[in-house]
């Protein structure tokens, strides 16, 4: 038997994660939540993801440090990140920090799945 893509989302939006969640395990993904950066990073490290969704604005450890300690770290850098902001493009190219792609708030969950088995395609996932 296959097992199932693992999905980590690292968002404070409670209510946005439960969305997220749901229609992500409709798709019959494992889902790992972590509600600030620094959680995230820890179960970055134990759960190993197949893709991490990053919102950029969190307590205790925003998704600005998350990505800049992730990407130092050689054994999850490689593992792609899809931030996930209601930050404009305006702000110019983009942010200060490597991600395989940005996604702006609100985003339908159908659109949500459609990134994510992209990515997961590429990874032959």
């Amino acid at each position: 038997m296959k097992r199932k893509p693992k999905i980590l989302i690292v968002d404070d939006d409670v209510d946005l994660v439960q969305v997220m969640k749901g229609a992500l395990e409709s798709k019959l993904f494992e889902v790992i939540v972590a509600h600030n950066g620094k959680d995230g990073l820890q179960k970055a490290k134990s759960e190993k993801p197949d893709i991490v969704i990053l919102d950029i604005m969190m307590p205790v450890m925003d998704g600005w440090a998350f990505a800049e300690q992730y990407n130092k770290d050689p054994a999850l850098a490689k593992t792609p990140v899809l931030a996930l902001t209601s930050f404009s493009d305006s702000l110019g190219q983009p942010f200060p920090f490597q991600v395989s792609e940005y996604m702006q708030k609100p985003l339908k969950p159908k659109d949500l799945i459609a990134k994510v088995e992209g990515h997961l395609k590429r990874l032959g996932l």
